[in-house]
């Protein structure tokens, strides 16, 4: 009989069946032996061919230990948590469903939380790829949040300032610490529950650590670019940092997160600047347009993104 796997891989998806396919082939291509970790497909009720290349590929990589699991409820804080509900391994890595896994991806992770006893996350390296368009005209460095990318440098560091939080297409938590830090934030459908679940976990344990060795590059579609997606994201963004800080410190919190955001709006206005006397206009503004949309979002009842 099998032992127990040292890790599980959590795969959250919703109508990715550009992508999917090509995430999961990187994860039964890991250097890690396959006895020691399980791949937990977690669908956020896709429409798409989605379900059908999971099941696909499960019958047709019999030796690896894969599930395909369905979730109702609508978010992906509902598909994380279930992913913790399901993983039978102590250690629990999230990846996108537009992801590739490096091929010594989660031997490096296991690695890591061996050699460092008391380690309770991980957030790895995430490189964008753009597989239909190329890097857009605007990105600049202001921007990198919107694509996921995280580069702090090829050494292991523990999270701090300036440092953020480990992006959600490439997070790890032990499971004992999500538990303790009560899960995802249900409220949070789409955006800012790997940054709630960052300050959650931290109230435990600060030995979160930046592993460079733990590298997935991220597609980044000519959908994802679009400025509709871009500024249905933002919104987002605003919209649902006001829920989670409202969840967290009640109203004084919002108080505080709009005098930040106002003050982004007006750095985002020096920026542009900036950049328009440099003749990079186009980058300025798209900062300019990402913390307005940001602004405005965290006004609104709503934003729905699927």
């Amino acid at each position: 009989m099998a032992g127990i796997p040292k890790i599980s891989v959590v795969v959250c998806t919703y109508n990715r069946e550009k992508f999917i396919g090509r995430a999961l082939e990187t994860l039964t291509g890991q250097t890690l032996s396959p006895g020691k970790y399980e791949i937990l497909i977690i669908d956020n009720s896709s429409t798409d061919n989605t379900a059908f290349i999971c099941r696909d590929f499960i019958t047709s990589h019999p030796l690896f230990n894969i599930k395909y699991l369905f979730e109702a409820n609508k978010g992906l804080s509902f598909a994380r948590n279930r992913g913790i509900m399901e993983a039978s391994s102590p250690i629990i890595t999230y990846v996108d469903d537009d992801t590739e896994a490096s091929p010594a991806f989660l031997e490096n992770i296991l690695n890591f939380f061996e050699s460092h006893p008391g380690t309770v996350g991980i957030g790895g390296k995430v490189i964008p790829i753009y597989p239909d368009t190329g890097e857009p005209e605007w990105m600049n460095k202001y921007l990198h949040g919107f694509i996921g990318l995280v580069d702090y440098g090829e050494g292991p560091a523990l999270y701090k300032p300036p440092m953020k939080y480990p992006a959600g297409c490439n997070m790890t938590y032990t499971k004992e610490i999500l538990q303790k830090a009560g899960g995802f934030n249900n409220q949070l459908t789409f955006r800012s529950d790997d940054k709630h679940i960052f300050y959650q976990v931290k109230k435990h344990s600060s030995s979160i650590y930046y592993l460079p060795g733990a590298m997935v590059h991220h597609n980044i579609d000519r959908q994802r670019v679009s400025f509709d997606n871009f500024r249905k994201l933002f919104l987002k963004t605003g919209n649902e940092e006001k829920r989670r800080v409202k969840s967290e410190s009640g109203i004084t919190g919002v108080i505080k997160k709009f005098f930040e955001f106002s003050i982004k709006l007006g750095a985002s206005l020096l920026l542009y600047l900036k950049f328009l006397v440099s003749g990079q206009e186009l980058k300025g503004r798209y900062i300019v347009y990402s913390q307005w949309f940001t602004f405005k979002g965290f006004f609104m009842k709503e934003v729905f993104v699927r």
